[in-house]
């Protein structure tokens, strides 16, 4: 059984993360923390932002997808933002690292209504390995095109755009945006595509008594292979009269050709208080092969705010729960 569920966890990061060679988005996003989606979210707050996220898949099952993360981004001058993400990423005997360094930057579309467009810029340092030691009793094992470790490492940019009006947003990425040729092994697992596209788009309704209602949808598509996969989120926030605030919300992710099959489906929960805040999210697969041999996937955040000033500009002001 051991066997069966690495040579799954294998087949996975063959099919997926090892095509993305970037940080995997879950669902740290909805942890108040957007600039994981999109570049073009880099220095828009009041603050000196950094988050610290870890996400564990399948919890239960052995060498399952973990990841950790740190992402911070500020404001510099009054319309510009700089950040910086960096991450360790393992499926079972893969495993990738990597980080970015960021640059935004934001205009006013229109004062009076509140419009602003925002772009931003990453580039991208990754890389892959696959651990040959750990193979043992796997199909690659037997492969006679793998004698070795293997390696390799990646440069690449990202790309991303964010409009703004009032309480809605909307946010277009397109991640490994150059091509590469990263055939390291005979049995040609790693593809030549590896650019993949992210949408993000919600609305903050402020419905009275320092309460607000987001509803949100995250879209993402990867070149290598057509897949895609949707988030439906809905969050709600309370805030208190010195603007602390906690929230909770629920997330569903699909398959687009498979809706009502979910990937993962589940709370999130967090608050914000002064200078620090947390999030955590709890997700549960009903269709895999895996559901019953793991007790589901967690994401936890943690989050410090520091050097709180705010911008001469509205466009880079953040709302008032940043």
């Amino acid at each position: 059984m051991k066997k069966i569920l690495i040579s799954i966890l294998l087949l996975t990061v063959t099919a997926g993360y090892s095509q993305e060679l970037n940080v995997p988005v879950a669902t740290q996003y909805l942890a108040d923390n957007p600039f994981v989606v999109s570049p073009s979210y880099a220095g828009i707050g009041d603050n000196f932002r950094i988050n610290l996220n870890g996400y564990q898949q399948w919890v239960g099952v052995a060498d399952a997808p973990r990841s950790q993360a740190l992402y911070a981004d500020f404001r510099v001058l009054d319309q510009s933002g700089l950040g910086l993400t960096l991450y360790n990423d393992s499926n079972g005997d893969t495993k990738q690292a990597g980080g970015k360094l960021t640059f935004a930057h934001h205009i006013i579309l229109d004062y009076y209504t509140k419009q602003y467009l925002s772009f931003g810029l990453s580039y991208i340092y990754n890389t892959f390995r696959i651990d040959l030691p750990n193979l043992n009793g796997t199909s690659m094992a037997n492969d006679p095109g793998i004698t070795d470790n293997r390696s390799t490492v990646n440069n690449n940019f990202e790309v991303g755009f964010l409009y703004r009006n009032r309480g809605f947003y909307a946010s277009a990425t397109a991640t490994n945006i150059l091509q590469k040729n990263l055939d390291f092994t005979t049995t040609k697992l790693e593809p030549n595509l590896l650019s993949n596209y992210q949408l993000y788009s919600g609305y903050v309704f402020n419905i009275g008594d320092r309460q607000e209602l987001e509803p949100s949808v995250f879209y993402q598509l990867f070149q290598s292979d057509g897949r895609s996969n949707t988030d439906l989120n809905i969050k709600y926030r309370q805030f208190n009269r010195y603007e602390d605030y906690y929230w909770v919300g629920a997330s569903y992710r699909f398959l687009n050709d498979q809706i009502g099959q979910p990937l993962g489906i589940g709370p999130i929960i967090g608050f914000s208080k002064g200078y620090f805040s947390m999030g955590y999210s709890y997700q549960v697969t009903l269709t895999n092969d895996l559901a019953t041999r793991n007790s589901g996937t967690h994401s936890f955040t943690i989050g410090f705010r520091f050097l709180q000033g705010l911008s001469n500009c509205p466009c880079t002001q953040g709302p008032v729960h940043d």
